[in-house]
This record gives structure tokens, C-alpha cells and sequence, in this order.
């Protein structure tokens, strides 16, 4: 019996995943998420702030790909908090509530589908990156696949730190305002754009320490060849540990959470 529940569970978390990827498309500010705001970034930085950064041994377009796609992802779980914001205030959940559906399909479909978000937004990027001049070195295709799978898992977990979030705020607008507080200063001050040894000792010591570091310099080190220590062990880690964290929270959360 419990595995039948388990199988139907399960099923109804794959139901939630599609109707949110078969979703993206209808909604075009999703797809300037996805799309142009990375963009944007590369742009930005490879050209306008990219000649006053130096990346020793390493091209400044090689060093900021990795970097942008991880911030990408980080990002990218901020539509799961946007959304069940959004669900909350119009009573979907509720209506949720009311049919016989597993109980945690909602979040865990929301964040699978980030998961296929994610990729998208990585093969963009990748691409994206080639026009700029990027390039890999001293990898190998399977390397290659284990960084995008250490993204996925990273994106992963923070997806259900935004989940949390947007369980937890009155509306999308804010749960859209409260992601972007915390994320931008654990990305920007990070390894993703600039080398840690550039800023002030004082920055440098949360810098070392920041997830979003360890994971950028781990995918350096699959895809560019750079010695990255332990990191790759350190972003599994991190991952692992933030959805131990977070989704336990936000399952107890949206157990809690109720609006008319």
C-alpha cells in the first residue's frame, strides 16, 4: 500500500512539474527572466566592465561564464517563491488543498521544474558564452556534465530557500523584492565576477566561505582546468545541507499556511 501511495504521490508531483514548465512559454515575463536578463549580464560585464578586471591566467570571458551561470541559476528559484506567493493571495492553494492530491506535490513539482528551468538557462548561457569567446580547457565531455549537474543540484536547494520565502510574504511582489535582497549580495560577493584576492581582507573571509563562491569555483575547475581544492566535494555539501535545511521548513510551512 505505501508504495502505491508512494507511485501516486509521486505522480501528482510530476503533474505539477509539467503544468510549470508548460507554463513558461505563456508568460513572457518568465521567458525575460530566463533569457534577456542573463544576457544582459554578459554583455555588461564582458564589455563594458571585463577590461578593467584582471583574471590571472585566464581570459576574462572563460572566468565569467561559469560565474554568470551560476548566479543564473541561483536565481532561477525565484520564481518558484514568486509563485506560490501568487498561488497563496489567490487562494489556489487552497483549492489545491481540497482534491486528493499528495500533500508536498505542489512544492515538489514547483521546484523540479526549476531544475528543468535551470538547464534551459544553461545551455543558453553556454552558447551565449561561445559568442563571447568562451571556450573549455583541459576538460572532458563527462566533466563538462558533471558541472552542469552540480548547477542543477545547487539551483536545487536554493529553489527551496525562494519557496520558503514566498510561503512566508503577503504577495509576489514581495517575495520578488525579498530573493533579490539576499541573493544579490551572496553573488556579487562572491568569486562569480571578480578574483576573491581583489577584494578588502574583510570581504575576502566571507567571500571564501560563500556557496556561491565554492560552486563557481568548482565549475572552473570541471570545465576551465583551475585547481579548486575541495570544492566540488564542498558544493555537494552546501547543496545537500540548505535542502536539508529549507525543504523541511518550507513542507512545515505550507502545511501551516492557509488564506482565503
Amino acid at each position: 500500500m505505501s508504495g502505491n501511495r508512494l507511485a501516486w504521490a509521486l505522480s501528482d508531483a510530476w503533474v505539477v512539474t509539467k503544468y510549470n514548465l508548460i507554463s513558461v512559454p505563456r508568460v513572457p515575463e518568465m521567458l525575460v527572466f530566463l533569457t534577456i536578463q542573463p544576457i544582459l549580464f554578459v554583455v555588461l560585464f564582458r564589455y563594458v566592465f571585463g577590461g578593467a578586471i584582471e583574471t590571472p591566467g585566464l581570459p576574462y570571458q572563460d572566468f565569467l561564464i561559469p560565474g554568470i551561470i551560476v548566479q543564473t541559476v541561483a536565481f532561477g528559484g525565484i520564481t518558484t517563491g514568486i509563485g506560490l506567493a501568487e498561488d497563496l493571495q489567490k487562494g489556489v492553494i487552497d483549492r489545491l488543498r481540497s482534491l486528493p492530491m499528495a500533500r508536498f506535490a505542489l512544492l515538489a513539482g514547483r521546484t523540479v521544474a526549476d531544475i528543468g528551468r535551470n538547464l534551459f538557462s544553461i545551455v543558453l548561457m553556454v552558447v551565449v558564452g561561445f559568442v563571447v569567446g568562451f571556450s573549455f580547457h583541459d576538460t572532458t565531455v563527462l566533466e563538462i556534465l558533471a558541472g552542469v549537474v552540480l548547477m542543477l543540484l545547487f539551483g536545487f536547494a536554493f529553489s527551496w530557500i525562494a519557496a520558503l520565502i514566498g510561503l512566508s510574504v503577503p504577495n509576489a511582489e514581495v517575495a520578488q523584492s525579498a530573493g533579490f535582497i539576499w541573493l544579490f549580495p551572496l553573488t556579487f560577493a562572491s568569486s562569480a565576477f571578480v578574483p576573491v584576492d581583489s577584494m578588502p581582507d574583510w570581504l575576502q573571509a566571507f567571500a571564501d566561505i560563500n556557496p556561491v563562491t565554492v560552486c563557481v569555483n568548482a565549475v572552473r575547475e570541471l570545465w576551465l582546468g583551475v585547481p579548486a581544492g575541495d570544492d566540488i566535494l564542498w558544493t555537494i555539501v552546501w547543496s545537500l545541507g540548505l535542502l536539508a535545511i529549507f525543504a523541511p521548513l518550507a513542507t512545515a510551512r505550507y502545511r501551516r499556511t492557509s488564506r482565503a
